[in-house]
């Protein structure tokens, strides 16, 4: 289909600070009246996204984003209409929505949505908001067994929530004992833990899934069959694999200088917003990365920050 046939749509994901999302039902008198979706709506001829989902907020909500941050851009075919979704972040704004249209608003947490039936274009978003901000990647290397089980523990009680088995000196029976260790650790946190590049070792530990490397990702012709499955991107090119694939998130790397990898030429946040910019699926910002970084990484369109080292608590 043609850009110029493609609905362009602005979409407010509102936040609370527990991370319940606002979602609103559509009125009798409009299509696909009943179902629930984001707030937002039609981007008008000479709007920016931007301005589109505050016209929208206002005129739906009453209310206007303070604090927003790109997000994903998907497009969903419709039968009538293939539209293009702007979805964007929101996490202040200026007084409490209500529903200005008669639509009904409900908070609902997205591991645990009870309205339904949901727009179909939504399901993928709400999977992704299960996604937390900050991706740990282990560092048993560097740190020995006794000092990172002991930082897992307090990064775990820090709210860390998503890990990376990742340790490509180990073999095969160590890292299989390691992996099951740490989820072992982050089980009772409700922490997804991933392993890294291998697929069997996945689903024999009852991990919740894999992260891919770069190579296997453009080697894939289908999806795993895990609950989560990532990889790791450096180009255009493997990130549009990944979104073929139907990943559910990727690293984008790297971003600054690393110890790991002096010397490599990075992407500076110019060049990691070119690649993330209009991206349906979560990119997580990696190489170099401190908790400092969030704000700035979100600021140019990364779902969240991937760590190795700035991660584990000294």
């Amino acid at each position: 289909m043609t850009e110029s046939r493609v609905t362009h749509a602005a979409v407010a994901v509102l936040v609370r600070p527990d991370g319940a999302v606002l979602l609103g039902q559509r009125p009798h008198g409009k299509p696909w009246a009943g179902w629930w979706e984001f707030p937002g709506g039609k981007i008008e001829a000479g709007e920016l996204p931007i301005q589109g989902l505050q016209r929208e907020l206002h005129e739906e909500l009453g209310t206007q984003a303070l604090e927003v941050y790109p997000w994903l851009t998907r497009s969903f075919d419709y039968p009538e209409k293939t539209v293009k979704l702007h979805f964007f972040m929101v996490h202040r704004w200026s007084v409490e929505p209500h529903g200005k249209e008669g639509q009904a608003l409900v908070w609902q947490h997205p591991d645990r949505v009870e309205v339904a039936p949901l727009l179909p274009a939504n399901a993928p978003v709400v999977k992704a908001l299960m996604l937390p901000r900050i991706y740990g990647i282990t560092d048993l290397a560097e740190s020995g067994e006794h000092l990172f089980f002991s930082r897992l523990q307090a990064a775990l009680e820090d709210g860390l929530r998503l890990i990376e088995v990742r340790e490509k000196q180990l073999e095969a029976d160590a890292l299989e004992a390691f992996a099951r260790r740490v989820m072992m650790f982050s089980k009772p946190y409700g922490a997804k833990v991933l392993i890294n590049g291998d697929v069997q070792m996945a689903c024999r530990t009852g991990a919740h899934g894999v992260h891919l490397s770069a190579v296997q990702l453009l080697g894939l012709t289908q999806r795993p069959e895990l609950e989560w499955v990532a990889a790791s991107c450096h180009d255009a090119l493997e990130l549009q694999q990944a979104r073929l694939m139907e990943l559910d998130f990727v690293t984008l790397s790297p971003v600054m200088p690393t110890r790991s990898h002096p010397g490599v030429q990075t992407l500076g946040w110019s060049g990691f917003n070119q690649l993330a910019r209009d991206y349906p699926l979560p990119v997580f910002a990696l190489g170099g990365m401190k908790y400092d970084d969030l704000a700035i990484a979100r600021q140019h369109g990364a779902h969240g920050i991937a760590m190795q080292r700035g991660v584990w608590p000294t």
